[in-house]
């Protein structure tokens, strides 16, 4: 009888490693591969230095690698050292800069990857006197609220991101325009350009936080500037396999996005997907913003393969699309082009189209399959 189970037992293990393999196979070649440290630096030799606008933003998100990890990829390191060739005024993070939301990380492992961070990218970023604008990710500090609907489930990893934040020697060098509850909420200003950060390291944004907000947008200074971004970790809309349902994506985003346009912003940059898409939607630009760190993924249409990016974002204030950009795959610093990617696409929430495509110029049949995929209401 002890023969027979045994036997059985051995012949389920078997079964299930004949499912899993394939799956990790799968998952494995479609990932960027780590890249050598003279891959990197002979591919950035040729690297290209786009034409300059009035301003420049270096965007980057995404950073940390698994959870409680002090280290980074080689991506980010070679990343943070090739963006004083852009000369950037100002460096961009979509969040996620260190490996939280895990539950049994203790105090100590929370402070050591602050520390890691500090020293590996933020330090760099001070010494080369690059202004850092950044949103706090799920994995920094998450919003995500317990069953008691009242109390945050990552507190201890809030309270330590205040830690980190606040401590003067880490001021990241913007030029604060209201503090309000920094790092989670807050404004800058740098040369006309108005930022507003709100915390989108989960699905909601508290109704009083969207009141700040609004005041906010409404107010002179927001009005006055040249040009009006948002930053928040979670995008809009899905655009990533993985990420396309509730809870990925910001609550009640067609309400968002209408309030952003009533106050003309222009852009909201995003991260927590992992995946590059510059889209739009009515009059509000989106720029997902790529990973530097590890798990790049697929986008929900097309065969472009998952990779790892940074995107330089120049700002003309006499062109009427305001702003360009350029995007380049870390795997060779070869330039990643928009005509490559997918001309819309389709999430849960919505149809979202590539910056250059606009509504009429899908075809029936392109605006068919949308329909048919989600609703005429979320295909508009």
């Amino acid at each position: 009888m002890k023969r027979k189970l045994t036997i059985f037992i051995l012949f389920i293990l078997c079964l299930n490693l004949t499912l899993i393999l394939p799956q990790i196979k799968a998952n494995t070649v479609t990932e960027q591969q780590p890249y050598s440290t003279s891959t990197l630096v002979t591919q950035k030799d040729k690297l290209y230095n786009p034409p300059r606008g009035d301003v420049r933003l270096v965007v980057i998100s995404d950073l940390n690698a698994a959870y409680g990890s002090t280290e980074y990829d080689p991506e980010v390191h070679f990343g943070l050292k090739t963006i004083p060739f852009w000369q950037p005024d100002l460096v961009i993070c979509g969040g996620d800069m260190i490996a939280g939301q895990k539950p049994s990380l203790t105090t100590t492992e929370i402070r050591a990857m602050w520390k890691a961070f500090e020293q590996q990218i933020a330090l760099p970023l001070r010494q080369a006197n690059l202004p850092f604008g950044f949103t706090i990710g799920n994995h920094d500090a998450s919003s995500a609220i317990g069953f008691e609907q009242d109390r945050f489930l990552f507190q201890q990893e809030r309270d330590l991101a205040v830690e980190y934040w606040r401590n003067p020697a880490h001021d990241p060098g913007v030029k604060f325009v209201d503090r309000f509850e920094f790092p989670f909420y807050y404004t800058f200003e740098h040369q006309g350009v108005f930022f507003l950060v709100w915390d989108g390291s989960s699905s909601r944004i508290p109704p009083d936080k969207l009141a700040w907000v609004e005041k906010t947008l409404a107010s002179p200074q927001a009005q006055q500037a040249k040009m009006r971004i948002i930053l928040g970790h979670l995008p809009l809309y899905a655009v990533a396999i993985g990420r396309d349902y509730p809870g990925e994506v910001l609550n009640n985003a067609e309400q968002l996005r209408q309030m952003l346009e009533k106050y003309k912003v222009h852009t909201y940059i995003s991260g927590h997907h992992h995946a590059y898409y510059p889209a739009h939607k009515g009059n509000l630009q989106l720029l997902h913003t790529g990973i530097l760190g590890s798990g790049p993924r697929p986008l929900l249409e097309g065969k472009v393969p998952p990779m790892k990016t940074i995107t330089v974002v120049d700002i003309n204030f006499n062109d009427p699309d305001l702003t360009t950009y350029t995007t380049y795959n870390m795997a060779n610093f070869e330039l990643v082009k928009s005509e490559n990617l997918p001309r819309f696409l389709m999430g849960h929430n919505g149809m979202i189209l590539r910056r250059d495509v606009n509504l009429d110029d899908l075809t029936r049949t392109e605006k068919t399959t949308c329909v048919n995929q989600l609703s005429q209401e979320l295909c508009q």
